[in-house]
């Protein structure tokens, strides 16, 4: 007898296509249609930040800009105010130069210091002349200068009250 006169024997049981594996394929399979199919929630674009516009600023006037209040943080260096309200966590309440916020922080910089003697007293006098400065301090101010330059917006100048180009109040 050769082999293709062989009788062949009867099929013991029936394949089925709906075997577990071929249903665990077929779920993915459809799992991966849904997800590449399905509607996407349409973006969506944040509020815009109000305009800045360029103003001059007294000691008074760039007081309340110190983060307080849902108020953004504004600090003065070299007679330039910026807008660190990026670095809130830095310069706002809490922050490790939170004295300087909505001030001049020109000598502290300058200086290294965060302590409040480094600041202007009386903020209706005139503005730190920063006489006394050594030229490496005043190196270490302008240093910072162009760190904030390159980082923040400049968002005014800062004058001292009684000065031509001062805020008018009122």
């Amino acid at each position: 007898m050769t082999e293709s006169d062989s009788p062949i024997p009867p099929p013991t049981h029936a394949q089925s296509i709906a075997s577990p594996i071929n249903l665990i394929l077929f779920a993915l399979l459809l799992s991966l249609v849904y997800l590449r199919l399905r509607p996407k929630p349409r973006a969506t674009l944040s509020k815009p930040s109000p305009p800045i516009v360029f103003r001059t600023f007294t000691p008074l006037t760039l007081k309340p800009y110190n983060g307080e209040n849902n108020m953004p943080v504004y600090l003065a260096v070299n007679g330039r105010v910026f807008d660190v309200s990026n670095g809130r966590n830095f310069y706002g309440p809490g922050g490790p130069y939170e004295n300087f916020a909505g001030r001049d922080a020109s000598r502290g910089l300058a200086c290294g210091s965060f302590d409040e003697d480094m600041l202007t007293k009386d903020l209706e006098g005139p503005l730190d002349d920063l006489k006394g400065l050594g030229e490496e301090e005043m190196e270490a101010m302008k240093g910072w200068e162009e760190r904030f330059d390159e980082k923040y917006l400049v968002v005014g100048k800062l004058v001292a009250v009684g000065d031509p180009e001062a805020p008018k109040e009122g």
